[in-house]
């Protein structure tokens, strides 16, 4: 696997081990004195280094927005740091993140295209390549920006899950995370429809082609069989360049348990698979261009009627982002953590 390479990278790969642990000390108690919440100020590598002895492979959800790079500086935080130091700066940070995660934990990290593709790749060196997850596209504002020819409306959320089970495809982490709820579009695909022995008794179903495109290649002999349609006695055969998904006993099956749709009137030349309600997923895959998190502007607003004054903190994320983020990735109970705080979102 290639490698990303940087001046001083030698150096950064000793510092996760080098940095010396140190004591957390108490300050004070804000909200409910019995959870086990805690915020630390102090530089965050420090930080991370003691937690390890009590939070080591504890963690389920690792958040980070941090610094992006942009060669500004902003009230808060430096954000002008050179490309080699940048990465440095991050190395020993995800090393010892991996190291807080659970076995199904997985670390979400916010950049732009500023260094995205480069925390990609030593992500990938610290976490193995075959542990990265998505690359999801966060629309941050409504328009592009005048001052560009192409004006980039998103960022990255790059997910990386700590571990894989045995010759799985997918981590431990995806495996575990949490359907999305079910929308009413969703759910608006699925009726009672009409058929010649009346409506099914078995509840709302919405219909699945049972042909596939048997082009390029992809022709089965085997799935290429007729049918017997039930209320007109026809054989009915795939469509021209194209095969049956099911092979002959799955349709025989599907057949003997009404499962196939004829039409309205029974005189369908191709039959649909019934996909029942009941049978559906409890939940729905979350696709990785997200439009439908709130904008920094929504996240400016939230911490304006939170503050009662504009917010101090340039760029914040929205709430509705790290929503998502934590249902798919955590249950109740499960410790999440943000190491580069930021404006607090998380």
């Amino acid at each position: 696997m290639p490698f990303l390479d940087w001046v001083n990278k030698a150096q950064a790969q000793r510092v996760a081990a080098d940095v010396p642990y140190h004591l957390l000390q108490f300050q004070s108690t804000h909200g409910d004195a019995s959870a086990e919440n805690l915020l630390i100020q102090g530089d965050n590598l420090l930080a991370l280094k003691a937690l390890l002895p009590f939070y080591r492979g504890r963690v389920k959800c690792i958040y980070i927005d941090p610094p992006y790079n942009t060669q500004s500086a902003f009230e808060h935080y430096d954000d002008k740091l050179e490309h080699s130091q940048w990465l440095s700066m991050m190395w020993p940070r995800l090393v010892l993140l991996r190291d807080l995660l659970t076995a199904d934990g997985s670390l979400w990290v916010s950049c732009d295209d500023n260094e995205a593709h480069y925390i990609k790749v030593m992500g990938d060196e610290a976490f193995g390549r075959l542990n990265f997850i998505i690359d999801v596209a966060w629309q941050k504002r409504d328009g592009p920006p005048n001052d560009r020819k192409i004006g980039a409306i998103h960022e990255h959320v790059l997910v990386w899950g700590k571990s894989k089970s045995g010759n799985s495809k997918k981590t431990i982490a995806e495996e575990a995370f949490n359907l999305m709820p079910r929308t009413d579009k969703a759910n608006s695909q699925y009726d009672v429809f009409k058929e010649p022995a009346g409506p099914d008794q078995r509840g709302p179903f919405r219909k699945i082609d049972t042909t596939a495109n048997g082009k390029g290649g992809r022709f089965v002999e085997s799935l290429f069989y007729g049918v017997r349609n039930p209320y007109t006695g026809e054989e009915v055969w795939p469509r021209k360049g194209t095969c049956w998904r099911h092979s002959k006993e799955e349709m025989d099956r599907l057949q003997s348990e009404g499962r196939l749709y004829w039409g309205v009137n029974g005189t369908a030349k191709t039959p649909m698979r019934k996909l029942y309600m009941s049978e559906a997923k409890q939940g729905m895959t979350t696709p990785s261009i997200w439009g439908d998190t709130g904008l920094n502007q929504h996240a400016s607003a939230e911490m304006e009627k939170l503050f009662g004054e504009k917010a101090a903190f340039e760029t914040p994320k929205p709430e509705a982002l790290l929503n998502r983020i934590i249902h798919i990735a955590t249950n109740p109970g499960d410790l999440v953590l943000d190491s580069f705080l930021g404006s607090g979102t998380t």
